[in-house]
């Protein structure tokens, strides 16, 4: 089964693309990488998910926050790309968590994002180095922001 049928098969629901709020790109093409820029916990109805972890959110829903966020990752895949199945791996995840200063479980809030990715490409190819930081704050409030490199089938 390919990352397309396994994402429908999981009955999840893509927000739409995000557009850029400054001058970057969502996603770069070089070779085989695609770069994909930092992307927020954004909803069906554009609204974000937004509030410091550990003082406005809980640890669930800060991970539930960082899923959306995948989600978001997901839907610059596609709309981007064409297809989830373009993907042969997922490289590398920075994930990044408006936390208070008092919060340190940043990796077990960004396995929301990870475990979805091994979802919909397999534990092995769905799995890729990462990084899971706790900061200050976040552009807009938002709870989390995630940025990746995945690579692309030739």
């Amino acid at each position: 089964m390919d990352a397309d049928a396994r994402f429908a098969a999981l009955n999840l629901e893509l927000p739409p693309a995000p557009k850029p709020v400054g001058v970057y790109k969502p996603l770069v093409l070089v070779g085989t990488l695609a770069y994909l820029s930092g992307h927020g916990p954004l909803l069906a109805d554009k609204s974000l998910i937004t509030g410091k972890v550990g003082t406005d959110l809980n640890l669930q829903q800060a991970k539930l926050a960082a899923r959306q966020t995948g989600l978001s990752l997901l839907a610059t895949i596609k709309s981007q790309l064409g297809s989830l199945s373009r993907v042969s791996r997922v490289v590398k995840v920075l994930g990044m968590v408006n936390a208070g200063s008092d919060f340190h479980e940043h990796p077990e809030v960004i396995n929301g994002a990870s475990e979805l990715f091994a979802e919909v490409w397999g534990p092995d190819a769905g799995v890729g180095a990462r990084s899971a930081v706790g900061m200050g704050s976040l552009p807009a409030n938002i709870a989390v922001e995630i940025e990746m490199i995945v690579e692309l089938t030739g």
